[in-house]
């Protein structure tokens, strides 16, 4: 009878020390998501081009700032700001062109004073790595020895604004218009390039020293298009206005040029 007794008192005792057991568990979950919650989301809405530059920033801009969570939205810049003016949740936008922030700015819908110049870039003219086409400047481009050419939408995508008014200049545009493949932003047009679904493609000098699978045939001149220059800013309907601005601080330092620098831009 006492054996049995001491076998039931040894159960319940171990079963009270299980639920001990899940209890801490539970409260260490909870504690690691309060922790979490603590910790202040921006928003970065941010030009493709910028993809690989920003990535390898974010842990290092987080470390410093322990408080802050950044998240990226990559896409082109005018479909970025079309976004931001039709009220998505966002506290920095990265253009890669002056053009769609002067936009936001005219709608006051940039936050007054945060706009800066952070990188500059250049457009090159890209082939597939195996590719035979013999071409040394943008000048030398022979619309008949295409089959294809991948440019940026000219509408909204930055990349190919900027390739229009090259061709524009170079009197070629016409010329080439049975050419095109038009992409939704510059890493798309990269990618058609790098699969041979186009036999050359204009791109920024960054995106193009992202990839082992193009050559670079040549670059254009600055005087063939508007200066390719990329300005930041606080979205001015963020509620995290002293977060987004430490993310650009941390951009136009000496680190974050650094890695900016790394990935191709100026």
């Amino acid at each position: 009878m006492l054996k049995r007794i001491a076998f039931i008192f040894m159960l319940v005792v171990g079963m009270l020390a299980l639920a001990g057991c899940g209890s801490n568990s539970s409260d260490t979950g909870a504690n690691k998501e309060a922790a979490s919650s603590d910790k202040t989301e921006v928003m970065v809405l941010a030009a493709a081009s910028l993809t690989d530059a920003l990535n390898e920033l974010k842990p290092a801009f987080e470390k410093e700032h322990n408080d802050v969570s950044v998240t990226y939205s990559f896409g082109s810049s005018g479909k970025l700001a079309q976004q931001i003016e039709q009220g998505a949740p966002a506290d920095v936008f990265l253009s890669a062109s002056k053009k769609d922030m002067d936009t936001l700015q005219d709608k006051n819908a940039i936050a007054k004073n945060s706009r800066a110049d952070f990188a500059k870039n250049e457009l090159v003219l890209i082939v597939p790595k195996n590719s035979q086409l013999a071409v040394k400047s943008f000048e030398d481009i022979n619309p008949d020895q295409l089959k294809n050419l991948a440019i940026g939408e000219p509408e909204s995508v930055p990349v190919g604004r900027y390739t229009k008014e090259t061709f524009e200049k170079l009197d070629m545009w016409q010329k080439l218009q049975n050419k095109l493949v038009l992409g939704k932003d510059v890493r798309q047009v990269l990618t058609y390039v790098e699969s041979g679904n186009a036999d050359a493609g204009v791109v920024y000098a960054s995106d193009a020293k992202t990839s082992e699978k193009v050559n670079v045939l040549a670059t254009a001149k600055p005087e063939w298009h508007k200066p390719i220059v990329y300005p930041g800013a606080v979205v001015a309907s963020t509620k995290h206005s002293k977060e987004a601005q430490a993310f650009l601080d941390y951009l136009k330092s000496e680190k974050g040029q650094e890695v900016l620098k790394k990935y191709g831009f100026q």
